[in-house]
């Protein structure tokens, strides 16, 4: 039960001890090439630079009277100073590098080995233990070329073994990935169906959100929505046109911070405000802030911009009150384009409300363009979406007013680099 120690001068001479010592141990042939290989990693640089290793080698512990007397002898790890006892059931192998100018790397061992102080690698295999007297009456290893045809003759049948199983479980992925497809055409059928559904309900709610034009002689209305998301076609862009009590035709365009289902309960908290405040007599001047006023009560997060237009069917005459919103963009019969702007800071904002209000006049054969940030802010210049949004309302004024918001809007969109929810709304006066 010593151990026992041999220096070694090259890799062939390190690996016929450890094949021999693993054959007499009954090591499998699988944990014998392993820790063979093993070892010469951990050798083989100082065998190559002509530096010697030594072997040493502790047999298991057999079975027997004294055998938990010597199991209490301690490991290594214990012991880190001192020799090794035997172990129960396990071949103790340890591999020093006495003059290796540093520690070797044990990562990657086709058998794990432990780090022991210094220059030291161990490796503790288990073994299938004899009876009682060790390695007695076991017979002489045979030569190193039948171990390695052993060891050769294992691997081969390890590969074989490892091909049956590639081989079934090819068979195995392909029915699965047979039925996999199956249940994935289900599937996107199945989607299909809901993104239809989905889309009818939230076409009917976008209908439900979004009033009919006001029909009222002498202007005609016409809007265009587009969602940033095709699939989410709500958001907190809306409007909201009525008849005052009267005849002047009050016109609300808003567009809540974010998007979704949140920004579409915030902008109808604005429009549903101005209404009420609108009915009720509230002059247009203080609209922006009294609604400011009455939603921060219970809407604390709501952010939105607002522009609030008042026009007389028979006059022509316009009022404009903004708060934080683009500017209105007004063409005349004969092309010529002016933007209505008005300062003014929106609901959510400080100090919300309209500076003052805009006096203009709507004359036969003029159109009126309101619309939210989306239409213009395509791009990354504002100013330079207004300037392309006068001329395409100029190209299109003479069309018929059902169609001219979605034609500006689609000259507007050729090329989008910031998705957004967009409102285009027109209004056009006309004689009689």
């Amino acid at each position: 039960m010593k151990p026992q120690i041999t220096t070694l001068h090259s890799l062939a001479g390190l690996r016929s001890a450890l094949r021999r010592l693993a054959h007499r141990a009954g090591l499998s042939v699988e944990l014998r090439y392993r820790l063979a290989l093993s070892a010469t990693r951990v050798a083989g640089a100082e065998l190559a630079a002509g530096r010697p290793v030594l072997l040493e080698t502790v047999p298991p512990q057999p079975r027997g009277p004294g055998a938990d007397d010597l199991a209490g002898a301690g490991t290594a790890g214990d012991r880190p100073d001192g020799p090794e006892g035997p172990e129960e059931g396990r071949l103790i192998v340890r591999l020093h590098l006495p003059h290796a100018p540093r520690r070797p790397s044990l990562e990657g061992l086709p058998l794990p080995a432990e780090r022991l102080p210094g220059t030291t690698a161990v490796w503790r295999v288990p073994v299938p233990l004899p009876s009682a007297g060790g390695d007695a009456g076991r017979d002489d290893p045979p030569g190193l070329v039948d171990l390695l045809e052993e060891e050769l003759s294992a691997a081969v049948d390890r590969a074989d073994a490892l091909t049956e199983d590639h081989q079934r479980l090819k068979h195995e992925l392909a029915e699965t990935n047979s039925g996999v497809l199956a249940l994935y055409v289900q599937l996107e059928e199945r989607d299909e169906q809901l993104r239809q559904a989905h889309g009818r309900i939230l076409r009917q709610l976008e209908d439900a959100l979004r009033p009919p034009p006001v029909r009222v002689p002498g202007l005609e209305m016409a809007v265009h929505y587009e969602p940033a998301e095709k699939h989410a076609p709500t958001g907190g862009d809306l409007y909201d046109w009525f008849v005052l009590p009267d005849g002047t035709v009050h016109i609300t365009v808003v567009d809540a911070l974010g998007h979704g289902l949140t920004s579409t309960r915030s902008a109808l908290n604005v429009t549903h405000a101005v209404r009420t405040l609108a009915l009720e007599g509230h002059p247009l001047e203080s609209l922006v802030a009294r609604t400011d006023e009455v939603l921060a009560t219970f809407d604390h997060e709501l952010m939105a911009t607002v522009q609030l237009v008042r026009l007389d069917p028979a006059g022509g005459n316009l009022v404009l009150a903004n708060g934080s919103h683009p500017p209105a963009l007004l063409v005349r019969a004969n092309g010529e384009s002016s933007l209505l702007e008005v300062r003014g800071r929106g609901i959510g904002f400080p100090l919300p409300g309209s500076e003052r209000l805009l006096h203009d006049r709507l004359d036969p054969g003029d159109l009126l363009v309101l619309y939210t940030d989306g239409l213009t802010e395509s791009r990354r210049d504002p100013r330079e979406g207004e300037q392309r949004l006068a001329l395409a309302a100029r190209r299109h004024r003479h069309r018929p007013i059902e169609d001219i918001p979605a034609a500006i809007a689609a000259e507007m969109h050729t090329v989008i680099l910031h998705p957004d929810d967009t409102v285009a709304l027109t209004v056009r006066r006309v004689s009689g």
